[in-house]
């Protein structure tokens, strides 16, 4: 097997984390999945253990995206790989993890992620700013592209959600305590390269999809059209999106960056938001409460910082 990739760069990741998941090769139907197998080939793969992070590709796609920022006009979307009439195609990138021998693929889905990103952008900017920062024929033409795209592609769903600035509470749901990685910053030597910090979450779809339908069940019962309960259900669902020999991550991507390391080596939030989920189905609701709060004001801290300059 070749080694795993290695990125020398000092592009930062955003203060975003991400929830991916990484489906068996097996499960993409040919000719995709000789594609990827090429590229496993190619370049090996991101993470060759469960306990090791996918932090040097992150950094290569933000240095690619980054990239994609110098056109001008500016594009709505990502150039993505050749194609003809000039539209463009989606990326043909991915975060591979080998595990006990098993090769599993999450496809970055740049262009369909970015119409995902171009729709909250437009829901959360003033139309004047947003005209500034994307014209509106640059929309209109991502807005037809994704037309095009849909029709072609009806099922088409992203392997990677991504929150700025905070890790949503939902997405603590899947994970157990014991699958938690941290990986504390290591600089650079004479003969290695540094590794950024990195912390993160990783489980198999069995389990994501276990804990997730028991929290659902709970917060239905208890707390019934809570943004927790709401959240809890919109999480199931998209992991019954994908094969259920999946694996699924939670990483804090460049979080880890606006947090000291300190906090993070003491931050267990999926173990916390597990014992609020038990104090709730044992009845003390108090206890939940009093859990739920310290878990959601110290995301709230992280996400205070978004206004400060």
């Amino acid at each position: 097997m070749q080694d795993v990739t290695a990125v020398h760069t000092s592009v930062l990741p955003p203060y975003a984390a991400h929830l991916r998941v990484y489906e068996p090769l097996a499960a993409f139907p040919e000719p995709e999945r000789a594609r990827w197998q090429a590229y496993l080939a190619d370049r090996g793969p991101d993470a060759a253990s469960a306990d090791e992070p996918v932090a040097r590709a992150a950094l290569e796609a933000q240095r690619g995206a980054l990239a994609e920022l110098l056109p001008r006009p500016p594009w709505a979307l990502p150039l993505g790989a050749p194609a003809t009439e000039g539209r463009g195609r989606e990326s043909e990138q991915a975060f591979v993890r080998v595990l006990d021998a098993v090769t599993y693929v999450c496809p970055w889905a740049t262009r369909l992620r970015s119409w995902q990103a171009l729709e909250e952008l437009r829901d959360s900017l003033p139309v004047a700013l947003l005209d500034t920062v994307l014209p509106q024929a640059v929309r209109e033409r991502a807005q037809a592209a994704q037309s095009r795209f849909r029709a072609d592609h009806p099922d088409a769903r992203p392997w990677i959600l991504t929150s700025r600035w905070e890790v949503p509470l939902r997405w603590f749901l899947p994970f157990g305590d014991e699958e938690r990685h941290y990986c504390p910053a290591e600089p650079a030597g004479p003969e290695r390269p540094g590794q950024p910090a990195a912390l993160f979450y990783l489980t198999s779809m069995a389990q994501a999809r276990r804990r997730v339908a028991r929290a659902y069940r709970v917060l239905r019962e208890v707390v019934k059209g809570t943004p927790l309960a709401v959240g809890a259900e919109e999480v199931g669902r998209w992991l019954e999106e994908f094969h259920p020999r999946s694996l699924v991550e939670l990483d804090y991507g460049g979080l880890v960056h606006a947090i000291d390391g300190e906090r993070l080596a003491a931050d267990h939030s999926a173990a916390e938001v597990a014992d609020g989920l038990a104090a709730l189905r044992s009845g003390d609701t108090q206890g939940a409460a009093r859990t739920y709060e310290v878990v959601a004001g110290r995301w709230r801290e992280v996400l205070a910082l978004r206004q400060a300059n």
